[in-house]
C-alpha cells in the first residue's frame, strides 16, 4: 500500500530533555492511524515535526511524497493540524474565523470554501455565532472546519476529543471517517480506547520510542497475553489477592468484573485456580487493547521523561 508518511530515525531533544528518540513512522494513505501514549510521551512533538512546526534535530524520508524535512514548507501546505487546545479566535463568528483562515491560506474563491465548508461540518445554522460561545464539541468541529478548509491530502489531529462529552466524540469520529472515505490520510493522538479501536492501525509511543505497531488484532496477538475476566458480587476485590500471585502478569478490575492477564497460561491458571468457585464465574476472554497496552507500559522501561 502506499504510504503517506514513511520516515526513519527521527529525533528531538529540547537541552538535557531527550523528547522524541530514534523514531520510526509509517502511515498508509487514506487510512486513520492512532498514536497512543501516556502524556508527556512525545505524541505532539512528533505531530509538529511532521507538519513542520518543528524542526527535527534528525531524521528522513517522506511525508506525501515529498523529502522529509528538507521540503517542510511544501508538506506544511498539504496539511492540516489541528492543535489540542482550541486556538481560533473566540470573537471572532464562526464564518469570521474560517474568512481569516481562508485568506491565511490565500485561498482562491474565498467565501464559497466558506459556505462549502460550514455546510459540510454542519455548521451552516451557527455561522453567525462567536466561537467563544460554542461548547466544547462545536469548538471542535470549528478546529476541524478550518484543518480542513484547504483540503490538505494529510491531516494531523492531538487529541482532538479531549474534554467533549460522548455524542460529540461519537460525531466528531463519523465525520473523520467521512473524511477518510473521500481519501484523507489522518493521524490522531487519542488517549481513548475506544477511538483506538476505530483506528485502521495503531501506534504506540511510550517515553519517546515507538514501541509498538500495528492493527488491533495484531498488537493484541504480539502481546502473547492470555487473559481470564472474574464475574460475580464485587469479584473487583479479589485484585488485592491476585496482583502479586505468580504467572500473574496484570489485574483490571472493569466495575464489579476483574481481568487477570499473564504470558504462562499454565502458572495463570495455577494462580486463579484458588478463587474458581461460587460466586465467581471464570471465562477466559481476548484481551483488550486497554490490557495489552497496560502491559506495553509495564514492560517498557520505567523512566519517563515530559515531551
Amino acid at each position: 500500500m502506499k504510504l503517506a508518511i514513511d520516515v526513519h530515525g527521527l529525533n528531538k531533544s529540547f537541552g538535557d530533555l531527550h523528547a522524541v528518540k530514534d523514531v520510526s513512522i509509517k502511515v498508509i494513505e487514506g487510512h486513520i492511524t492512532g498514536f497512543l501514549g501516556p502524556n508527556g510521551s512525545g505524541k505532539t512533538t512528533t505531530l509538529r515535526m511532521l507538519c513542520g512546526l518543528l524542526t527535527p534535530d534528525s531524521g528522513s524520508g517522506q511525508v506525501l511524497g515529498l523529502d522529509f524535512p528538507r521540503e517542510a514548507e511544501a508538506i506544511k501546505r498539504q496539511t492540516g493540524y489541528m492543535t489540542q487546545r482550541f486556538s481560533l479566535y473566540e470573537d471572532l463568528t464562526i464564518e469570521e474565523n474560517l474568512s481569516f483562515i481562508a485568506r491565511v491560506y490565500g485561498l482562491d474563491r474565498n467565501q464559497q470554501r466558506v459556505d462549502e465548508t460550514l455546510e459540510k461540518l454542519g455548521l451552516n445554522h451557527r455561522r453567525k455565532q462567536l466561537a467563544g460561545q460554542l461548547s466544547g464539541g462545536w469548538k471542535q468541529r470549528l478546529a476541524l472546519a478550518a484543518s480542513v478548509m484547504h483540503e490538505p491530502k494529510l491531516l494531523l489531529l492531538d487529541e482532538p476529543t479531549a474534554g467533549v462529552d460522548p455524542q460529540a466524540r461519537r460525531d466528531f469520529w463519523d465525520e473523520i471517517h467521512r473524511l477518510a472515505d473521500e481519501g484523507m490520510t489522518v493521524l490522531v493522538s487519542t488517549h481513548y480506547m475506544d477511538e483506538a479501536e476505530r483506528c485502521h492501525e495503531i501506534a504506540y509511543i511510550f517515553n519517546g520510542e515507538l514501541i509498538a505497531e500495528g492493527t488491533s488484532d495484531e498488537l493484541i496477538a504480539q502481546s502473547r497475553l492470555v487473559t481470564f475476566e472474574a464475574e460475580g458480587p464485587r469479584a473487583d476485590r479479589l485484585a488485592r489477592d491476585l496482583r502479586d500471585a505468580p504467572g500473574v502478569v496484570m489485574v483490571a478490575p472493569f466495575g464489579q468484573t476483574l481481568h487477570v492477564s499473564g504470558t504462562d497460561r499454565a502458572a495463570l491458571e495455577k494462580a486463579i485456580a484458588p478463587y474458581r468457585r461460587d460466586p465467581y464465574n471464570w471465562t477466559e476472554v481476548s484481551p483488550t487493547l486497554e490490557d495489552v497496552f497496560i502491559n506495553l507500559m509495564r514492560t517498557a522501561p520505567t523512566e519517563r521523561e515530559a515531551a
